[in-house]
């Protein structure tokens, strides 16, 4: 079945959510389709309990705060309770259960090839998600390993590894906070951390880091990565004895340079101080029961839990021509080629959700402008 409208927007995940709102209050036709059978879909598969590490009054989508009674950081539970009620409130209607197969151009239009439908558009916005696909590596021995391995993705609480011996490969926010919640929940929490790694608070000195981010953006990015470490060390402590090391990167730097964001500390870094939660570095091998490690370090593990990341999926349906042009501009407000756009893969220290409806206003006005300049000319 073709469907033809004005835009085809991938993914109903609050990006594409963004945007559907956005249009509707234009008057701008469009289809949204997206894989799952809900809006919102990776948001219900977070860990338990995971809360935004923004506050809500910069996290909202565009035209609908989060209700009064929602804490300052909304929890996951209340976030997908959010998003149904943005969809209902704006009259969203995705068609479910259409992962998109491809997106092609075709004479003036694009082409999109869903599950069971085919949408043409002049306009394509991507917003399926900036952590889409979790990222598995590989790592020497692993199939050899007895106990239970899995990634972040699949993990829902501590309960199951309640008395374990549990190691965490990876020290994002995720594997931070999993072995937070590891750690009160009554297991033994290793995290392997190869790299260096910022750690912020998520609250400084009673000030949310993200109205600091927000602040500290319009100052030098050499200025804020000179000054922000003697902060942390006198709020956070020194953790360099426990094993965590910072990046030759400052802060700022690595955020423009790598698109990583450092880790928002909930509570992470008291417990590691505590002795709760150890620091070993990069592992060498997996054993039967543990791991090596890459000191020479042998250690015994009930389970291990691949903190290791995610990563967009669009290459999975985009021309290459597409992705290269797309690539070295995802992190403008409103990224394009030609006629196709990304919201949702801007993650800065101000706050993926406040950039997703930056970008979603934008890209709004954007296709506005164009549809106009086209009626004109005709």
């Amino acid at each position: 079945m073709e469907i033809a409208t004005e835009v085809a927007i991938v993914g109903a995940g609050p990006a594409g959510s963004a945007v559907a709102a956005c249009l509707k209050r234009a008057g701008v036709d469009f289809v949204m389709l997206e894989r799952e059978q809900q809006v919102g879909s990776s948001w219900r598969r977070h860990y338990e309990r995971l809360h935004l590490h923004t506050i809500k009054q910069f996290s909202s989508l565009p035209f609908l705060p989060f209700p009064a009674n929602y804490p300052r950081y909304v929890p996951r539970r209340l976030m997908v309770e959010y998003l149904q009620a943005y969809a209902a409130h704006f009259g969203l209607q995705p068609r479910f259960g259409e992962a998109v197969r491809s997106v092609r151009r075709d004479a003036d239009s694009w082409m999109v090839e869903a599950s069971s439908t085919a949408v043409r558009s002049p306009f394509v916005v991507v917003a399926a998600g900036y952590n889409a696909e979790p990222v598995m590596p590989s790592v020497p021995g692993i199939g050899r390993f007895k106990g239970k391995a899995i990634h972040s993705a699949d993990y829902p609480n501590a309960a199951p590894f309640a008395g374990q011996s549990v190691l965490v490969i990876g020290m994002g926010n995720t594997g931070a906070e999993i072995a937070l919640d590891l750690a009160e929940g009554g297991a033994r929490p290793t995290i392997s951390l190869r790299d260096g790694v910022h750690i912020v608070p998520r609250d400084l000195f009673g000030i949310p880091i993200q109205l600091v981010g927000m602040l500290a953006s319009k100052m030098p990015g050499g200025a804020n990565d000179r000054l922000f470490p003697p902060i942390l060390d006198l709020y956070l402590g020194n953790l360099k004895k426990f094993g965590i090391r910072r990046p030759a990167r400052g802060i700022m730097q690595q955020i423009v340079e790598s698109r990583k964001i450092p880790v928002l500390d909930v509570g992470t870094a008291a417990k590691i101080k505590q002795g709760a939660i150890t620091i070993m570095p990069g592992i060498a091998e997996v054993t039967e029961a543990g791991v090596t490690f890459s000191d020479g370090t042998n250690s015994k593990f009930d389970a291990i839990i691949f903190a290791t990341g995610y990563r967009p999926n669009y290459r999975s349906f985009l021309p290459a021509d597409a992705v290269r042009a797309s690539d070295s501009e995802l992190d403008s407000t409103a990224s394009k080629s030609a006629q196709l756009y990304f919201v949702g893969y801007h993650n800065a220290l101000t706050g993926l959700l406040r950039e997703i409806s930056k970008e979603a206003v934008a890209v709004t006005d954007d296709i506005v402008r164009q549809r106009r300049e086209l009626t004109a000319r005709r």
